[in-house]
C-alpha cells in the first residue's frame, strides 16, 4: 500500500476523531492534559484527540426528587414528607470544577433541609402552608448551591404521609367539622324561613282578603290530586272580614 495514501488515511480518521458538536441546551468544558482551557459554546467544534477531552453540561432546567424523609415535627407527629427540586445551571465552570456530582450533592442538601424545616414547625403548618415550606427549603439549598454556578429555582413538597391513627384522628375532625358548619347552616335557614313566616302571618292577619286567597290557592294545590275530596266544615261566609267604617257626616 501506498505510504502517503496510508498516511492520508490515519490524518484524515484523526481529525475526523476530533469533531464534536454542541447542542444548544449544552455547554462543553475543554480540558488539555486535564487542565482546564475553556467552555465551548454550541455548533460544530474540534478538539486535539487524546490531548484534548470534553465534559458536557446540560443548563436546562433538572429536576430531582427528594427521597421521603423520616420528620419528626415540632408537636411530636412523626411523618414521612418527599418533595422535587428544580435547579438550572448558570455557571457550567463552577458546577463541574467546584462540587463532585453536583446533582447528588444538592440532593443531599435538599433532605437536610427538608428536615430540618418541617422539624421546627406544627404538622398543621406543614399541611396547610406547602409552598411556604417549599420556599424556606429553597432558602437554605440556594445559600450553598450559589457558590457552586447553580440556581435554584423552585422546590415542592409532594407528598406528606401520617401514621394510620393520625391519618384517622384527622378523618374524625374533618367529619365533626363538617357536621358542625352543617348544622349552623340548618339553623340559620330555619331562622329565616320563621322570619319571613312570621311577617307573612303579620300581613294575612292585617288583610282578611289575604286569607281568602291562602284558602283558595290551598284549595286548588289539592285539587290537583283527581282522588281528593273536599269538605268545608264551615261556610266561607263565617271567615272575619274587614269591617267597612259607615260614614258618620253626612
Amino acid at each position: 500500500m501506498n505510504p502517503v495514501l496510508l498516511l492520508s488515511v490515519i490524518f484524515g480518521l484523526f481529525l475526523l476523531s476530533g469533531i464534536r458538536v454542541v447542542f444548544e441546551y449544552k455547554r462543553a468544558l475543554k480540558f488539555r492534559f486535564g487542565k482546564y482551557i475553556k467552555t465551548l459554546q454550541p455548533g460544530f467544534r474540534w478538539i486535539i484527540p487524546i490531548v484534548e477531552t470534553l465534559q458536557v453540561v446540560d443548563i436546562r432546567v433538572i429536576t430531582i426528587n427528594i427521597v421521603s424523609q423520616e420528620v419528626m415535627t415540632e408537636d411530636n407527629v412523626p411523618c414521612s414528607i418527599d418533595g422535587v427540586v428544580f435547579f438550572r445551571i448558570n455557571n457550567p465552570e463552577k458546577a463541574v470544577l467546584e462540587v463532585e456530582e453536583y446533582t447528588f450533592a444538592i440532593s443531599q442538601l435538599s433532605q437536610a433541609a427538608l428536615r430540618d424545616v418541617c422539624g421546627k414547625v406544627e404538622l398543621d403548618t406543614i399541611l396547610s402552608n406547602r409552598e411556604e415550606m417549599g420556599k424556606n427549603i429553597k432558602a437554605i439549598v440556594e445559600l450553598e448551591t450559589r457558590e457552586w454556578g447553580i440556581d435554584i429555582n423552585d422546590v415542592k413538597i409532594k407528598d406528606i404521609q401520617l401514621p394510620e391513627n393520625m391519618r384517622r384522628m384527622m378523618a374524625n375532625q374533618a367529619e365533626a367539622e363538617r357536621s358542625r358548619r352543617a348544622r349552623i347552616i340548618l339553623a340559620e335557614a330555619e331562622e329565616q324561613a320563621a322570619g319571613k313566616l312570621l311577617d307573612a302571618g303579620r300581613m294575612i292577619d292585617q288583610s282578611p282578603s289575604a286569607i281568602k286567597l291562602r284558602l283558595y290557592q290551598t284549595l286548588a294545590n289539592i285539587a290537583a290530586e283527581k282522588n281528593s275530596t273536599i269538605l268545608f266544615p264551615f261556610p266561607e261566609e263565617v271567615l272575619p272580614r274587614k269591617r267597612r267604617r259607615k260614614d258618620k257626616s253626612k
